[in-house]
């Protein structure tokens, strides 16, 4: 018994690192920002501009992506660009998802144990 929870604590250990950039990508907001700077680099205004949200809320956004190493910040004038990190794995990671949600019919929208609030809604560049 002890061995059984042994592996699965090693489980959680080892797929922690993947749960926790997948919960990154979990909200509509950060992967809206996501999509607009994977275009180039923007600025918060422009953000807060092109996604319709409060620029408190954007920041916050930014700040979580940057603080799990998926978006950078370089300082300009009195403003923050920000970019991504990793652009080509990133994209490649967000395609793949695409084409799972598509081979599966989008069936996770219907998933009972999904926040309701987040369920469906789809975010467009």
């Amino acid at each position: 018994m002890i061995e059984i929870d042994s592996h699965r604590e090693d489980a959680e250990r080892d797929l922690g690192p993947a749960a926790a950039l997948f919960h990154s990508l979990a909200d509509p907001t950060r992967l809206g920002i996501l999509q607009h700077l994977a275009a180039g680099e923007h600025r918060v205004r422009d953000l807060t501009d092109h996604l319709g949200f409060a620029q408190s809320t954007v920041s916050a956004h930014l700040a979580c992506l940057r603080d799990c190493g998926l978006v950078t910040s370089r300082p300009h004038g009195r403003a923050s660009m920000f970019s991504l990190a990793t652009s080509a794995e990133l994209l490649t990671l967000l395609s793949a998802a695409e084409e799972l949600l598509a081979a599966t019919g989008y069936a996770v929208t219907l998933c009972p144990n999904n926040d309701s609030a987040q369920v469906g809604r789809r975010v467009t560049a």
